[in-house]
């Protein structure tokens, strides 16, 4: 099967997990971020992830993805949302947080969506308007590195001891790992080690590389 993806992109990374989770094989296919014409042919509009099936068919929208993959291939491994999740929760409360530290930083990262220059423009131009001007985003680090810490302290005990599988798992690490691209930031114990076994469990690789 074929995952047409962006890198940056936390919905992406959700549709990447259950790939290896399941061992199951993928072939990644990335899209310019400038590329409009490429994902409307396959569904009818610009959107991330999409995914090709093995009869040739496409679709889109990423937990619809992962429940299509886990349910079709073997044993299901993701349990449903509980009532009030704390992981969706969280990233209802910190994702805005994070996505304002790490836009302005990813813009600049070196990831296959923006190989050419247009690309990169294209998102600096659709970002600037969901999240404001960079360069003042960028200014405000320190405030909101403050606040995307106090979220993970809230986290953290949430962590403790949890080795399942749940649907709330494909909200929380995709977002943690989009935050692990701004450098400064102290993770709680569980954080971290929650993040790393994620990373080697889904083959996910974080911004460790790249921090700005």
């Amino acid at each position: 099967m074929k995952l047409y993806v962006y890198d940056h992109c936390p919905f992406c990374a959700r549709a990447r997990m259950i790939f290896a989770l399941k061992n199951i094989p993928l072939e990644l296919q990335y899209f310019l971020e400038n590329d409009v014409d490429g994902p409307s042919k396959l569904v009818g509009k610009k959107t991330t992830p999409i995914l090709e099936k093995t009869d040739g068919s496409h679709m889109a929208e990423s937990m619809d993805i992962v429940h299509y993959i886990d349910g079709q291939y073997g044993d299901k491994i993701v349990a449903p949302l509980k009532e009030e999740d704390p992981f969706k929760a969280w990233w209802d409360t910190a994702a805005m947080t994070v996505f304002k530290l790490a836009i302005p930083r990813l813009t600049q990262a070196d990831l296959p969506e923006f190989a050419t220059t247009e690309a990169r423009e294209a998102f600096y131009a659709r970002q600037s308007k969901n999240f404001g001007n960079f360069n003042d985003l960028l200014a405000k680090t320190p405030e909101l590195i403050k606040e995307v810490e106090t979220h993970l302290a809230k986290l953290d005990p949430v962590l403790a001891d949890y080795n399942e599988l749940a649907e709330g798992d494909f909200f929380i690490f995709p977002l943690l790992r989009t935050l692990s691209i701004v450098e400064g930031v102290d993770y709680p114990s569980n954080v971290r080690s929650y993040v790393k076994r994620m990373e080697q469990a889904t083959a996910v690789s974080i911004y460790c590389d790249q921090t700005r």
